[in-house]
């Protein structure tokens, strides 16, 4: 074929996969007057194919796409005028689902479909090519962004670097599960000696009392057994405990700083280790933070996802939760989800509490996978990783 026409969809995937698989030389997305009129997501899809390496001319036609007779004449009009082409009914309306199968009656023109479930493409007619045809696409993180329109931007963590502390996670996780009662406190306790200076920088070296101000006029004795745990892990160099003379320690460097300031790194890169390590998946990424119109201006619209991965064409987008896990951010991730992944992502919460019956009815309602207390201290993170890919 050199035109396929495509039955626009707000599902993202729905609108590339086709022109992925059997490189047309064109594309013509029957749509409805708000895309045809879109300049701004037209370019973004221009410029998708183009970071994917596909040499492909995109064309828009205006469609009623609620009113099958409008729809079939439009499909009449391009398969005259464009002898040599194919038509992928995966996605669109009812109505033109509707018009496209009238135009099947009509006209041999070859049509075929996608499976998500079976990740096959599928002939509906005269498509003998496309039967059967097993979907071997793959796609990065940044791929199922920019395939919606968004652009992913540099989150808290450089994932570049996470390699160099590969073998230090585990440890770093099974200290933060004895001490699991106390986090909060205890970071709350680096935060209060590692004060930024009057330029915002937080020096590595850092000094201060024995016992600190907390929260509402608390205070904050230093948690010795947890800052040995970490000099012994190799997070802090030169540790120094003394009740009179105060506390005394650096940070091996700038990403453990930022790890033991923050309650909910620890839980982060923990299942990015177990989710990078599981065989899963084509791509791992921990922090990534998505604009969702990829225009980077300042008031854009932004959210941080804490771990993302993708096996093939499936978007999987993780939530790490060292609290109490609310129902605004099950609908955040639902959102997310829905958003930049279509019906093929997947979601799940990781939670270090024990979830309540509440919380895992809502989640269940979004068809969010909880994973909480239980799983991470019985090991069966990895097992429930492998669930949530069936």
């Amino acid at each position: 074929m050199k035109t396929l026409i495509e039955l626009y969809d707000e599902r993202p995937l729905e609108n590339v996969l086709g022109v992925e698989v059997f490189r047309p030389e064109t594309v013509i997305y029957v749509c409805p007057g708000w895309v045809a009129k879109d300049r701004s997501l037209q370019k973004k899809l221009r410029e998708y194919f183009a970071h994917r390496g596909q040499k492909v001319t995109v064309e828009f036609v205006k469609a009623d796409v609620y009113r099958a007779e409008s729809i079939l004449k439009t499909l009449r009009h391009l398969a005259a005028t464009r002898p040599d082409c194919a038509m992928d009914i995966t996605g669109g309306t009812d109505a033109v689902l509707y018009a496209a199968g009238l135009l099947g009656a009509e006209l041999p023109i070859p049509a075929f479909t996608y499976s998500r479930k079976k990740n096959r493409f599928y002939a509906i007619n005269n498509a003998p090519f496309a039967d059967e045809l097993s979907c071997e696409v793959v796609y990065s993180v940044e791929d199922c962004f920019r395939m919606a329109g968004g652009e992913v931007r540099p989150g808290r963590v450089d994932n570049s670097i996470l390699a160099d502390y590969d073998s230090l996670i585990e440890p770093f996780f099974r200290l933060y599960l004895k001490h699991r009662r106390e986090w909060v406190s205890d970071v709350g306790y680096v935060q209060r000696l590692s004060q930024p200076l009057d330029d915002g920088t937080i020096p590595l070296e850092v000094r201060g009392d024995y016992c600190v101000k907390g929260e509402r006029g608390s205070r904050i004795d230093a948690p010795e057994e947890l800052l040995r745990g970490l000099q012994r892990l190799g997070f802090l160099h030169e540790l120094s405990i003394d009740r009179e003379n105060g506390v005394s320690f650096r940070f091996r460097d700038h990403w453990t700083r930022l790890w033991l300031r923050d309650v909910g790194s620890v839980l982060e890169l923990y299942v990015y280790k177990i989710c990078a390590d599981a065989g899963l998946f084509d791509d791992v990424r921990l922090s990534t933070v998505v604009d969702w119109e990829g225009r980077g201006k300042r008031d854009a619209v932004t959210n941080e996802l804490d771990v993302v991965c993708t096996r093939g064409v499936t978007p999987v987008f993780i939530s790490c939760k060292t609290g109490e896990v609310k129902t605004e951010a099950l609908n955040e991730l639902a959102i997310l989800r829905d958003r930049f992944g279509g019906g093929i992502a997947r979601a799940a919460v990781v939670s270090a509490e024990r979830g309540e019956a509440p919380m895992r009815n809502r989640a269940a309602e979004l068809n969010i996978q909880v994973i909480d207390l239980d799983d991470l201290l019985k090991g069966r993170l990895p097992k429930c990783i492998r669930k949530l890919m069936k």
